[in-house]
C-alpha cells in the first residue's frame, strides 16, 4: 500500500471529560472490555515497525480516544523517536491528534510544533454552547481552558483544526459558532452531526440533531463560507471543500463520501484492530497488531462481516441526482425501515444540494 493511514487509541476509551453525546463511550460500553487501559510500549513498537514496513510512500499516524493525551507526553515522545529509528525506507511520515485540549500545556505545544503535528481540537462554540454538553469530570466548565490552548497552539504556529459537533441545541446557532471561531483565529473548521447511541432509533435523545436542523445549519453555514470566500476571507470547512473537490474530479478525503466503507485501521490500546472508529465492536475485530502484519490483516478483510455490505446505502441512491456528490453518506446514519435501507439525513442532503449546487459548480470551475 502506497499510503497508509492509522488511527491509534493510546488511552482506549478513557477520558477526562464527560460529553453528553460521546459516541465512543457508547460504543465501548457495548464491548466485552470497555477500556483497555494505556497502550504498552510493546504494542506501540509493533504498530510502528509493521506500518513502516507495509507503507510504500507515506504513513500517517493519527491519535484519538477517548482522550489520547491521557497516555502522557512521554508516550508520544517515545513514539516519534521510534518512528525515526524504524523509518529505514525514508517514508514521508505525518502525525495528527484529536483532543479535547484539557491537558495540553506549553511543553505539549512545543512538542507538537517541533514534530509538526496536525491538532484537532474539539470545541462546540462560545461558552454557553460548549458547556451545554462538554463539561469535565467534576461538572465544571471547559470553555476557558480549551480556548486558551487553541490560542497557544496558533501562536506557536501549530496547524489547528477545530471540530464542532452539531446537536439539537447548537445547530440553531451555527452563525454564532462560525463567527466565534473566526474571531478566535481558527481558519480550519469541521462540523459533524452528533451520533445517537448505536443500534437505537435516531432523533430520540435530548441532543439529537433532526434532519430539518441539519439542513438549516448547513445552508446557513454555506452562505457564510461562500460570502467570505468571495471576499478573499478564506476559511476551510471540510465538507464543502470535499464537495468542490468531487465536482473537480478528485477523490473525496472524507470517508463518508466514498460511497462504501473502507478499512480505517483503528487500533485500540491492546493492539486490537478494527475497520472503523464508529464500529469498534468485538464482532468486527479484524485481528491484533502484535500477532499479524498489516498484509495479513488486509488479507482477512473479506472474512469480516463489516465489509459484507460495505457499499450498502439508502435504497433511493441509484435514482438520486445527487448521488455522484453525496455517495449515500455515512453508514452510521443509515437504518433499516420495512426491510429497506434509509439514510436519516437523505431529504436534508437533497435540500442542501439543491440550495448550494450552483455555487459549488461555480467554485469548481474556478
Amino acid at each position: 500500500m502506497k499510503n497508509l493511514n492509522i488511527l491509534i487509541k493510546p488511552a482506549s476509551s478513557a477520558c477526562n471529560m464527560v460529553c453528553r453525546y460521546c459516541f465512543y463511550k457508547d460504543e465501548a460500553e457495548k464491548r466485552e472490555t470497555a477500556c483497555y487501559g494505556m497502550m504498552s510500549e510493546e504494542v506501540m513498537e509493533n504498530i510502528i515497525k509493521k506500518a513502516l514496513e507495509y507503507a510504500q510512500e507515506t504513513c500517517t499516524f493519527g491519535f484519538q480516544g477517548g482522550e489520547p493525551t491521557l497516555a502522557g507526553l512521554e508516550f508520544f515522545q517515545k513514539f516519534t523517536d521510534l518512528v525515526e529509528k524504524y523509518n529505514k525506507n525514508h517514508l514521508a511520515v505525518s502525525y495528527s491528534l484529536q483532543t479535547n485540549g484539557i491537558l495540553i500545556d506549553n511543553e505539549w505545544i512545543t512538542f507538537f510544533a517541533d514534530k509538526k503535528f496536525l491538532i484537532g481540537i474539539s470545541l462546540d462554540g462560545p461558552k454557553e454552547i460548549q458547556d451545554a454538553n462538554r463539561l469535565d469530570q467534576n461538572g465544571k466548565s471547559t470553555f476557558n481552558r480549551v480556548t486558551r490552548v487553541i490560542q497557544g497552539l496558533l501562536r506557536s504556529q501549530v496547524e489547528v483544526n477545530v471540530l464542532t459537533v452539531l446537536t439539537r441545541q447548537s445547530a440553531r446557532h451555527v452563525e454564532k459558532i462560525y463567527s466565534f471561531l473566526k474571531k478566535l483565529g481558527v481558519r480550519y473548521q469541521q462540523y459533524i452531526p452528533c451520533l445517537d447511541p448505536l443500534g437505537q432509533p435516531q432523533g430520540k435523545e435530548f441532543y439529537s440533531l433532526t434532519p430539518k436542523l441539519f439542513a438549516q445549519a448547513h445552508k446557513r453555514l454555506f452562505d457564510l463560507w461562500f460570502s467570505d470566500l468571495m471576499r478573499n476571507d478564506y476559511v476551510y470547512i471540510r465538507q464543502f471543500e470535499n464537495w468542490v473537490g468531487i465536482l473537480k474530479g478528485y477523490p473525496p478525503e472524507a470517508c463518508t463520501m466514498y460511497g462504501r466503507c473502507t478499512m480505517q485501521n483503528v487500533i485500540e490500546a491492546n493492539g486490537d484492530v478494527f475497520p472503523c472508529d464508529f464500529y469498534v465492536l468485538d464482532k468486527y475485530k479484524v485481528g491484533n497488531i502484535k500477532e499479524q502484519s498489516f498484509q495479513q490483516l488486509y488479507e482477512k478483510l473479506e472474512e469480516n462481516s463489516f465489509f459484507q455490505d460495505a457499499d450498502k446505502r439508502d435504497i433511493r441512491c441509484p435514482d438520486c441526482r445527487w448521488y455522484p456528490i453525496c455517495r449515500g453518506g455515512c453508514r452510521r446514519d443509515c437504518s433499516v425501515e420495512k426491510q429497506q435501507q434509509h439514510n436519516y439525513y437523505c431529504e436534508a442532503y437533497q435540500e442542501i444540494f439543491s440550495y448550494v449546487i450552483e455555487r459549488l459548480e461555480y467554485l469548481a470551475r474556478r
